[in-house]
């Protein structure tokens, strides 16, 4: 079964960032990843990949049109099962409790420590397993 982690961010460099990141998970299909540009397309994104291969969603908070705060509650309406980190450059008490509050599991600050969200993303292959 592959599963997928599905990154939203309104820059197109992320998806080239992460892909390097995580080139050997990757290339062995240990997990794939889909990248959405737009808050709606992820809502797209989310309805295809069907239960259980969808293990994470990383979101951006700061995106034009449908900001990740206000994806966050649509996503989790339609899969409750799938944990969604937010990602954001302003990692203020605020933002956090926000996010928190309308059901994300985390927030990552820019720049992304990727030792810590290989972390999160190993606990859920472990969770998928």
């Amino acid at each position: 079964m592959s599963v997928y982690v599905l990154v939203v961010d309104d820059e197109p460099d992320v998806e080239a960032l992460f892909r390097q990141q995580f080139r050997r998970d990757l290339k062995s299909e240990r997990f794939k990843m889909e990248f959405a540009l737009s808050a709606h397309e992820a809502l797209g994104r989310v309805a295809e990949i069907k239960d259980p291969s969808l293990i994470l969603i990383l979101s951006d908070i700061n995106m034009p049109g449908m900001s990740g705060l206000d994806l966050l509650p649509k996503v989790r309406a339609e899969r409750p099962d799938v944990p969604v980190i937010m990602i954001t450059a302003y990692g203020d008490a605020e933002t956090r409790r926000r996010a928190i509050e309308r059901g994300a599991v985390g927030l990552l600050t820019k720049p992304i420590d990727f030792a810590l969200l290989r972390h999160e993303i190993e606990v859920r292959l472990g969770q998928a397993a």
